[in-house]
């Protein structure tokens, strides 16, 4: 069973909602200042990575530009998932002047934001370098931008976790409270929804035997430390694959997965994301 959605790449559509709410926050009404403009100037544009750094959300930066102008040109140096080396021009632009000012700003924030969680995901997949472990993200994601940065994991290295709460199960401490006990919470889960896979956190070893006599398809180590998770793998001995989770940062990760735990999960991919520094430079022609 498959633990949450597959995440295919996101749909153009996906992409133009995204686009229309940032231009809506951004344009509203119009761009005054590109009024300075004149109506038929023509621009070309270079955009230049100021950090090394991984790429990603191309098609956002993309569908900012053709949104204003159809027939603006990018011709692309890098792919999403490529790394770029601080001073590299990434792609060169051409098209109406206005389309490119004004668009500027919110296709740079999508590629700063979406390259920012790529950069940092590889930097935690490079940390486990040799071990079995495969790095998740969360739901700690910028609010609307859930698949976009999901997207940007993948670029990075990183594999996705649930979308959201409709398509896996992770039954979490206050859910075995209302439910009365650690069995009665996944058995109740079953029979509501038996086609969802099934993850149960766990917060000591006692609970982890308690879960192990269950159906569940994942166990989540929460706030293990690496002695601790060593003997969780051992006592699973690989029945049910298990996740770590809580206190991961670039420090800890690599004794992390050297327990021999299956999956790692990560908050800080996509919520402490340092934004990608990109500076895109207009010439008109």
């Amino acid at each position: 069973m498959n633990f949450g959605t597959p995440f295919s790449p996101p749909s153009p559509d996906q992409i133009s909602n995204d686009i229309e709410r940032a231009f809506a926050e951004d344009i509203g009404a119009g761009d005054a200042t590109a009024d300075l403009l004149g109506a038929d100037a023509h621009g070309r544009a270079e955009l230049t990575c100021r950090d090394d750094a991984v790429l990603a959300g191309s098609a956002w930066f993309d569908a900012c530009f053709q949104r204003l102008d159809p027939s603006v040109h990018i011709e692309w140096r890098l792919q999403d998932g490529q790394r770029a080396t601080a001073g590299a021009v990434i792609c060169r632009l051409s098209g109406q002047a206005r389309a490119l000012v004004t668009a500027e700003r919110s296709a740079l924030n999508f590629l700063q934001l979406l390259s920012g969680t790529a950069t940092v995901t590889s930097s935690h997949v490079g940390a486990i370098a040799g071990t079995a472990a495969r790095i998740l993200d969360t739901r700690k994601t910028v609010p609307g931008l859930r698949l976009a940065q999901k997207y940007a994991v993948r670029c990075g290295g990183g594999h996705n976790q649930r979308m959201g709460l409709y398509d896996a199960i992770l039954i979490k401490e206050n859910h075995i409270i209302a439910a009365g006990s650690l069995a009665a919470a996944v058995q109740s889960a079953r029979q509501k929804h038996p086609d969802l896979p099934l993850e149960v956190e766990v917060e000591t070893l006692a609970e982890l035997a308690l879960a192990l006599e269950t159906d569940v398809d994942r166990i989540m180590l929460d706030n293990f430390d690496p002695p601790q998770m060593t003997e969780a793998v051992r006592i699973t001995a690989g029945r049910v694959p298990l996740e770590a989770s809580g206190n991961v940062d670039l420090q800890t990760i690599g004794a992390i997965a050297r327990t021999g735990v299956d999956f790692i999960s990560v908050g800080a991919l996509t919520k402490h994301v340092h934004a990608v520094d990109f500076s895109l430079r207009l010439q008109l022609s």
